[in-house]
């Protein structure tokens, strides 16, 4: 029984990317009929690339690890590269179906020679490669590249002027697993470290698998530092990879885990609220976010920052007199055409804003998840300065 769930999510992926492998083979090769062997070579390549991803779900536990990781992230590239190609021949598809009905009201002169109407769909392929091709160059070397370092200064009222111009580091979606190891853990904890910052918050997503699978490569976050300490809360990939066992681990490695609880950062009366909140999808996993609880009993003269994942958790921060939340979960995209579509579920994708009396700061999110590319949305490690507003 438990072999047909994964039977039919691999049936799906299997029609689903065979779909879209045939659509993309349809406009660029079929229908521009290019001469000599190009058609049948290009069949084939698209016809490998296919069966190369349910290849590399089977034989992902018995590849080596550096062929391994190398054929990971060469099929998590096709996979956006497939995409941002979808994309460019839906558009070219678009506007020719837009010229056709211009064609068919008289608009425009309609090309009935067979030649011109060959050199057209030539032409449409041409621009549909060229566009997807170019982005997906553009957004490999961005997820690649290494991550910069995103400034921030947030205003807070109740903010003690002795801790005017401290600072929060926020890692987030970093997203550990088939594609991201140990180099780039430690890349980020070096990068963090110099920011020397007074508090360092991950705010969720930080691995995809378990912690058999990944302890080794998660190792180097208990070398981040912090005059008061390193924070973590749940994402919702947590949950997929064993949110309990994570929290263990990463307590382990001197991290502290806040589960709808608070903390004050900073001695004495010169200091703030910490809180921090479960991912607000995990209700079905038997946790989920309780704000309520976590500031229940709190001085309300006391400035407030909260971390959650997700940034709608920012329509309870409003009725709970959060100052400040730090947000990841929508990795600002990731790849441009999703940003409309975040919007429907998300109150905001990245940057700062106010909502009411509450900031809130979304990160772009610090890795990436699937394909190693990002479009128009580069990633960052966030260094947070809290201001004592006048």
């Amino acid at each position: 029984m438990r072999a047909l769930p994964s039977l039919l999510f691999l049936s799906v992926m299997l029609l689903a990317t065979g779909g879209a492998h045939y659509y993309l083979w349809v406009r660029l090769v079929r229908d521009p009929a290019w001469p000599g062997p190009w058609p049948r070579l290009f069949a084939g390549l698209l016809t490998l690339l296919w069966l190369s991803i349910p290849l590399g779900l089977m034989l992902r536990t018995g590849l080596g690890q550096w062929f391994g990781r190398g054929f990971r992230l060469a099929l998590a590239a096709w996979l956006g590269v497939m995409f941002l190609l979808l994309v460019s021949v839906a558009a070219a598809d678009a506007l020719r179906w837009g010229l056709s009905l211009a064609q068919r009201w008289g608009a425009l002169p309609e090309p009935v020679d067979p030649a011109r109407r060959l050199t057209v769909a030539r032409l449409f392929a041409l621009a549909a490669t060229v566009v997807g091709g170019g982005s997906s160059v553009v957004a490999l070397r961005s997820g690649l590249a290494k991550v910069g370092v995103e400034r921030v200064e947030v205003p807070l009222g109740r903010l003690p002027r002795a801790l005017d111009g401290s600072s929060i580091v926020q890692l987030t979606d970093i997203h550990v697993g088939p594609t991201i190891r140990r180099d780039f853990v430690e890349q980020i904890v070096a990068t963090t470290n110099a920011l020397e910052p007074d508090v360092i918050a991950i705010t969720g997503d930080l691995v995809d698998g378990s912690v058999e699978q990944l302890r080794e490569h998660v190792a180097p976050l208990a070398q981040l530092r912090a005059k008061y300490g390193v924070f973590f809360v749940t994402g919702n990939h947590e949950y997929y990879s064993g949110a309990e066992e994570w929290c263990r681990e990463l307590e382990r490695l001197g991290l502290r885990v806040l589960r709808n609880e608070r903390v004050s950062i900073g001695e004495g009366a010169d200091s703030y609220d910490l809180a921090g909140v479960s991912d607000y999808s995990a209700g079905s996993f038997g946790d989920g976010p309780d704000l309520a609880r976590a500031v229940s009993g709190r001085d309300p003269t006391r400035e407030l920052v909260l971390l959650a994942h997700q940034p709608r958790e920012v329509r309870r921060a409003r009725e709970h007199g959060v100052g400040l939340q730090l947000s990841g979960h929508t990795h600002g995209g990731q790849l441009w055409p999703w940003r409309p579509f975040v919007l429907l579920q998300q109150p905001r994708i990245a940057g700062l804003a106010k909502l009411g009396e509450t900031w809130v700061y979304v990160s772009r999110g610090t890795g990436y998840w699937g394909p190693p590319m990002r479009l128009a949305s580069p990633a960052e490690i966030t260094h947070v300065v809290l201001k004592r507003a006048s």
